[in-house]
């Protein structure tokens, strides 16, 4: 029976093993990390878009405010003769008279037996030891304005002089030149003469001194609102608030000059500044 199954089974063919299957390799994806380099690329780009959107949107909804809220119509030096009107009407005494009298003209002196001669550069005295600055000047990059009382020779109209009202005169100076610097293209140097004291009989005529101002002088104070500087409402002069107090004095009181005119050996006018702590 043994033999029977035995030899049954030799006349059937073996049963095959089942072939194996080759695993495929990996796909090679070179391209891969180029891709999300792409992609990761574009997703910055869209996200930065997006943002600027954003804050363009911002801007155009709540737009940063105007330097100041008046400004002058022209450029130049009918820019220049506006801004000495519009801000030296603002200035009052407690009588309710004006201030002072504001004219706007190129650098020149003007002698009493001549016509108005250009002043070609300024040289600011240095103190003790240190070296004098000298400036060019011309109507393209400076201005000088007048501040002149309107009562009798200059001095300012009426009233006792005091430091309060020296202090609004310096004030004026200083919204006239911030008011140039910020409007009138290309101008780097204002020069104010300040008025003098009411002339007193018996007594020599009081000194006259100018504030020189440059540009560079009051970047931070362009940068930023008018009223953030000097606020929009003129004070009276013994009302002026004590920040305003500060500025003033800070910007100004270094930058006040006694002045003369010399010629230099070409011919040219310069105006010679002496500062007052030389």
């Amino acid at each position: 029976m043994a033999a029977d199954v035995t030899s049954a089974d030799a006349g059937r063919p073996a049963a095959l093993e089942p072939a194996a299957v080759p695993v495929p390799a990996p796909a090679s994806r070179p391209h891969r990390l180029r891709f999300v380099l792409i992609y990761g690329g574009l997703g910055v780009i869209f996200a930065a878009a997006i943002a600027g959107v954003v804050v363009f949107a911002g801007r155009t909804i709540h737009p940063s405010p105007a330097w100041s809220s008046w400004k002058p119509k022209g450029g130049g030096q009918g820019a220049e003769q506006e801004i000495a009107a519009h801000v030296g009407s603002g200035y009052k005494l407690p009588n309710g008279d004006q201030l002072v009298d504001v004219i706007a003209k190129a650098p020149a002196v003007s002698p009493p037996s001549s016509a108005a001669i250009p002043i070609h550069y300024i040289a600011v005295r240095g103190a003790k030891g240190t070296q004098d600055q000298i400036y060019p000047v011309s109507p393209s990059n400076s201005v000088m304005y007048s501040l002149c009382g309107l009562g009798v020779s200059c001095a300012i109209a009426s009233g006792t002089p005091s430091l309060e009202r020296g202090r609004l005169v310096r004030r004026e100076i200083l919204e006239l030149a911030l008011y140039t610097f910020r409007y009138v293209g290309g101008i780097q140097n204002v020069i104010a003469f300040i008025p003098p004291r009411p002339a007193v009989s018996g007594q020599a005529a009081a000194k006259q001194y100018v504030v020189y101002l440059r540009q560079s002088d009051v970047t931070r104070h362009l940068k930023r609102p008018l009223a953030f500087t000097l606020g929009s409402k003129v004070p009276l002069p013994k009302t002026i608030p004590a920040n305003e107090v500060r500025v003033i004095d800070a910007t100004t009181n270094p930058r006040v000059y006694t002045f003369g005119v010399a010629q230099a050996p070409q011919g040219d006018l310069v105006f010679v500044l002496a500062p007052l702590t030389a």
